[in-house]
């Protein structure tokens, strides 16, 4: 009788201290920037948020005013691609990618201000331009993100992070675990947001991409592996 084999060894925890915890916090803040830039000042689209451009895209076609099918489906599109070029690069290492995928989301981010400064963003062409650059950029993120599987920190969805939240909490019988994890990945989301559509709402997009960029970026130069 064959003896069998030993199981294998378990992933260490990634507690919310650790390194990539951190830089996963503070790619949740740049996230809520990013989805107030787009939804504000893009025309109610989202480049973060691809759940919501697929209701968005509903409502268009049900004649809703205000929405556009075109500008949800590039972003959705520009967004998958970026996906694909996550999936390429953190094969097998995804952890050591990590770094990688900022840099290039840093760049992206940046092409999308210089985008923003140089043209209006009523103009069709440059609104499409940051629209796509900053999809790409955020659907290399969350492939990156994805492969790195750790829980509630996927950086840009927090449905599942609420549910958790709740459905596991002592009030609905449960032990609520990693409860500070989930109320600070919605505080950080929060903590972009706010900035992020007080810029847009005073004509300063451009410089709000600079903010997303610039805060992908500190995390990349702070993050340790």
């Amino acid at each position: 009788m064959s003896t069998p084999a030993p199981p294998a060894p378990s992933t260490p925890q990634i507690t919310d201290r650790h390194p990539l915890a951190l830089a996963l916090f503070g790619l949740t803040m740049a996230s809520g920037l990013i989805d107030a830039v787009s939804y504000l000042g893009l025309g109610h689209v989202f480049t973060a948020n691809m759940t919501g451009n697929v209701v968005v895209i509903a409502f268009a076609l049900a004649g809703a005013p205000g929405f556009s099918v075109a500008a949800s489906v590039t972003s959705l599109g520009a967004f998958l691609l970026g996906a694909v070029l996550a999936g390429r690069f953190t094969a097998g290492r995804p952890t050591g990618r990590l770094r990688a995928a900022l840099a290039l989301e840093v760049a992206l981010h940046g092409a999308a201000a210089a985008v923003a400064f140089g043209w209006s963003v009523e103009e069709p062409a440059a609104r499409y331009a940051v629209i796509t650059l900053g999809a790409v950029a955020m659907g290399i993120r969350n492939g990156t993100v994805r492969a790195l599987g750790v829980p509630d920190l996927t950086t840009t969805v927090l449905t599942l992070t609420l549910t958790g939240l709740a459905a596991d909490s002592r009030l609905a019988g449960g032990t609520a675990p990693r409860r500070r994890r989930r109320v600070l990945s919605v505080a950080t989301m929060l903590a972009g947001a706010i900035p992020g559509a007080v810029l847009v709402l005073h004509g300063q997009l451009a410089w709000a991409l600079v903010a997303g960029a610039a805060l992908a970026g500190v995390t990349a130069l702070l993050y340790r592996e």
